[in-house]
């Protein structure tokens, strides 16, 4: 008997270690792993679904399978990914790896069939599990710097048979890191009526104490009522100096765990709710990232584990307490902050009285706004929570509130272009104004008759812009009536000033090639192993439209053998 509770105990303690195959997955790259980004860092509007491998600062470097299994994904885009492959094991795990600046050879030629095929650079493929198998250790692509990357690095990703991403790290991934996280930042919120922090009844930030031994305290505060504490903290590698995610947040209220945050696994359907976790407000006016450590309505993520009290204290008069944040990184590597709290009521307190505007948004219901020529249409649940919104029209100039205030869905902006003549009705669209310069930024514009809409998940200020001229084209590495034969690339560079690029189509003598485009390079690029162009003397034709229909066409004749 003795025996057998023995066997069940040890058992139980090697699942609870890990639930993930240790030994499964090889490591995508030969070099040693040095990260860039780790997994659910805190990005714009998501959290990070993978590890980014810094590649060395090039391109090219081979990229191995993690596994035997099957390519089940191919993926090519200008933006996000880049170009991605998706390879499904037999153990039910998906590898992702993005950013590739080409695939191998018999990858290459199944994908390129795809897209002449289709008479498109962008794909998405779904091969079946016989078409393209893979090996374990197979060279399947090599690193790059494509779609949405911002510089030359891999992102490898490990994801469940529901299509969420878990942290590789969880494999048996070994990075180098034996530093602690640190704390750049501490933020206390009132939230009840009477709560008050130093004698304040909004957001007000802590003096920060690092202590010799790594940990942080932070002035004593005077506190009353329901509070709430945010942090802004990173972790950092030994061998590379990028400011990284953590792994772990845990809150203490008198020894008690009030709050836990995993950074462990998410769903992609949650990830929007980043901007509800953050201080969305202070995010966008001073681009720091306060953690919450508290949870309002509308932040569901997955990653929250045994929350009390939705993470929010009770400060009692003429108490003397404890609030202690343990931060840990994925070696294990924590520090800690110890917030002393002091239970004081708020001396009188003189509040300017807040002008609010008069538009009144409801969360739960769907919301209609219309002024002049402009309409707006909020879905139900497009935001968090109630809130007076700043809504005004202007000569065709839609002021919908700050960019502050979170949301959980796309709405519609739609305007009556009535009153423009036929010939300015075509070049019209919506545009976001940003910066200070308030320079336009084309916002996706559908037309239907008189009437252009526009969705998007941002709050700001629109308008309507006009976008008359061209796009430009010309020649990168080549010149009309000129030999080629020394050249493996042709290459044109492009650009649009307003409106920006829409499509464009390409061909060598009446064939259609493919064209990569680089939109970081403004470029576009056909590769001359297509072997498209087979006769001496060939006609080069591009034709460029930006996305108000504006169009130019650019022809070129050049000669190889």
């Amino acid at each position: 008997m003795k025996f057998t509770i023995f066997f069940i105990f040890c058992t139980t303690i090697g699942f609870s270690q890990s639930p993930y195959p240790q030994d499964y997955f090889r490591s995508p790259l030969d070099v040693t792993l040095v990260l860039s980004g780790t997994f659910a860092e805190l990005r714009s509007n998501h959290f990070h679904s993978g590890l980014d491998i810094k590649t060395e600062q090039r391109t090219g470097l081979n990229v191995y399978a993690a596994a035997e299994g099957y390519v089940s994904r191919i993926k090519v885009s200008h933006y996000g990914y880049g170009k991605a492959l998706y390879i499904t094991h037999p153990n039910g795990y998906v590898s992702v790896y993005a950013h590739l600046s080409k695939f191998a050879p018999r990858i290459q030629k199944y994908i390129k069939a795809c897209q002449y095929d289709k008479e498109s650079y962008e794909v998405e493929m779904f091969p079946s599990p016989e078409e393209l198998p893979i090996s374990a250790d197979e060279i399947v692509a090599l690193s790059g710097n494509s779609g949405s990357s911002g510089g030359p690095h891999l992102h490898f990703e490990i994801r469940d048979n529901e299509e969420r991403p878990i942290n590789p790290l969880l494999f048996g991934y070994d990075v180098k890191d034996s530093k602690a996280p640190f704390i750049t930042g501490v933020y206390a919120y009132p939230k009840s009526k009477n709560a008050h922090i130093n004698n304040v009844k909004k957001r007000e930030e802590l003096r920060l104490i690092p202590n010799k031994n790594g940990d942080y305290t932070t002035e004593p505060i005077e506190a009353f009522g329901e509070i709430g504490f945010g942090i802004i903290s990173n972790d950092q590698q030994d061998l590379a100096y990028n400011k990284n995610g953590l792994s772990n947040i845990q809150g203490f209220y008198n020894g008690n765990k009030t709050f836990e945050m995993d950074f462990k696994r998410f769903s992609f359907d949650e990830s929007k709710h980043i901007n509800r976790f953050i201080d969305y407000e202070l995010y966008k006016d001073k681009n720091d990232r306060i953690q919450k450590l508290f949870v309002q309505s509308g932040n569901t993520l997955s990653m929250l584990k045994d929350v009390e009290s939705n993470g929010y204290i009770t400060v009692e008069d003429s108490t003397n307490t404890i609030y202690k944040v343990r931060l840990r990184d994925f070696k294990g590597n924590e520090s800690w902050l110890t917030i002393p709290v002091k239970g004081k009521p708020a001396k009188e307190i003189l509040e300017a009285p807040e002008l609010k505007p008069n538009t009144f948004i409801f969360a739960n219901q769907v919301n209609e706004l219309e002024k002049d020529n402009v309409s707006v249409y909020f879905p139900k649940e497009t935001f968090y929570e109630d809130f007076h919104i700043d809504f005004s029209v202007s000569n065709d100039t839609l002021k919908l509130h700050q960019n502050t205030v979170p949301l959980m869905k796309y709405y519609t902006i739609t305007y009556d272009i009535s009153n423009y003549s036929d010939d300015d009705k075509d070049k019209l669209f919506i545009a976001n104004l940003y910066g200070y310069y308030q320079r336009p930024s084309y916002l996706s514009t559908k037309r239907l008759g008189d009437r252009l809409s526009a969705r998007t998940k941002s709050l700001g200020t629109f308008t309507l812009a006009s976008d008359t001229v061209n796009p430009t084209i010309r020649p990168v590495n080549f010149s009309d009536g000129k030999w080629v034969s020394k050249l493996n690339e042709l290459t044109v560079k492009i650009d649009d000033d307003l409106s920006g690029i829409s499509n464009y189509r390409a061909t060598i003598n009446g064939k259609w090639i493919l064209m990569e485009y680089d939109y970081k390079k403004d470029t576009l690029t056909y590769d001359f192993d297509d072997n498209v162009n087979t006769e001496t003397e060939n006609n080069l034709k591009v034709i460029v439209t930006d996305n108000v229909g504006n169009s130019t066409t650019f022809e070129a004749t050049f000669f190889r053998k």
